[in-house]
């Protein structure tokens, strides 16, 4: 399948806590919008790299523990193996893509909710 399309405007537009946009043999594309105040949750992906690119918004990262500051145009690589977790602690949402190497999530996944992503296992 072919994906050409504006990831800055579909990050801006996706109300969704998660939504995944592409997979593909090797990778994956996914969006997040985090409510101010909300959080990923920590987590570590044991066989999955991850690199998150921050649109709109600000927030904190927290990657083994250390925590930054985290806003606009900023990009976080997490390698497979980290404990991490990210926190809009912004007063409007938190604009993310995701892309997940190799996929982490069901192809059609869309989770509205944080409370929605917890229901449901990866």
């Amino acid at each position: 399948m072919i994906f050409h399309e504006n990831i800055i405007e579909l990050t801006k537009k996706n109300e969704n806590f998660r939504q995944v946009i592409n997979t593909g043999k090797y990778s994956q594309l996914v969006l997040m919008n985090l409510l101010p105040a909300e959080d990923i949750g920590e987590e570590v992906h044991d066989n999955v790299d991850q690199i998150l690119v921050f649109v709109e918004g600000s927030g904190e990262a927290v990657i083994e523990g250390q925590s930054s500051p985290i806003k606009e145009g900023d990009l976080a690589f997490v390698n497979a193996g980290i404990k991490h977790n990210f926190i809009n602690t912004g007063a409007k949402p938190l604009k993310i893509y995701t892309i997940y190497s190799p996929a982490n999530h069901p192809a059609d996944r869309i989770q509205k909710t944080k409370a929605d992503a917890m229901k449901e296992e990866y």
